[in-house]
């Protein structure tokens, strides 16, 4: 039997103190907007999933087709996170630690993936990839072909998850002292020393954050990438398009299972990546 002194003290871990009240209703609020919002949706995809069973599902991920059109959106995906997470750390390290002209306006540019509807996006990288266009014409002539392949797509998921890398780092740059830089510098430190052992561990968690946002947002894009990747089944198809095609099809069961498939791999990914955050937190600290 649990003492009233230890209900209290979980009581009290439960609730933490704060000067604004209304504990009750904002936290009965927070259950039930992620309960259906979120939670609900996710749970009736996996009920509509369980009448396939796991032979059905491993058969449909087996399907040739479904195999590599997962494939292709989870390695993009990551490779895409990947070339996000460095040059993403050098944009925000340039606009935050930097003064020139335009510097704000350059700052604003960064935003506008969030801002423009993806299928705009699409197209605007379409036609300037295109064999015809200002960017592909000059490689294509080199024989290097980026519009409807994987490196069309490739190129759209750098595009859109650029920016929550920025987003992410650019307020722990902002918080980084130069004197430890100079401390650094002034103990005979080099560059890659100084880079490497004073400003890279406090960046990890944030990061990380970064990486896994633009690798999250990559798995589930659409609109961007259908008018760049050419949509070849076996080559260029995203699992995105392969359950639109499954539902145009009335393949319900097909898509369901592509949509259940995608959401195990997304959460154990991000699981995975969760998991370094933590560990890097509590090794690199917060800042």
């Amino acid at each position: 039997m649990t003492s009233p002194t230890l209900a209290g003290r979980n009581a009290r871990r439960f609730k933490a103190p704060s000067v604004i009240p209304g504990f009750g209703l904002t936290f009965g609020y927070t259950l039930l907007y992620l309960g259906l919002v979120v939670l609900f949706p996710l749970a009736t995809l996996i009920w509509r999933s369980s009448g396939l069973g796991f032979s059905g599902l491993w058969q449909i991920a087996t399907e040739p087709r479904v195999a590599a059109a997962l494939r292709t959106t989870f390695f993009i995906s990551l490779a895409a996170a990947v070339v996000d997470l460095f040059f993403g750390l050098i944009v925000a390290w340039v606009l935050t630690r930097y003064h020139f002209p335009a510097r704000r306006l350059l700052d604003a540019f960064v935003d506008l993936p969030f801002a423009l509807p993806t299928a705009v996006a699409g197209i605007s990288l379409a036609a300037l990839y295109a064999p015809n266009g200002w960017f592909g014409a000059p490689l294509a002539d080199v024989g290097v072909k980026i519009a409807f392949t994987r490196w069309g797509i490739l190129v759209a998921l750098i595009f859109i998850g650029l920016p929550f890398v920025v987003r992410t780092v650019q307020p722990i740059i902002s918080e980084l002292e130069v004197e430890l830089e100079e401390a650094s510098a002034t103990l005979g430190a080099t560059r890659v020393q100084t880079v490497a052992r004073v400003l890279l561990p406090p960046l990890v968690p944030a990061l990380l954050t970064g990486f896994a946002l633009a690798f999250a947002r990559g798995v589930g894009e659409y609109g961007s990438v259908i008018f760049i990747s050419g949509n070849i089944a076996y080559v260029s198809e995203i699992a995105p398009l392969l359950i639109i095609v499954k539902l145009e099809q009335y393949d319900y069961a097909g898509a369901t299972g592509v949509a259940t498939i995608m959401l195990a791999i997304s959460f154990f990914a991000l699981l995975l990546i969760n998991l370094i955050q933590a560990w890097s937190r509590k090794r690199f600290g917060h800042v």
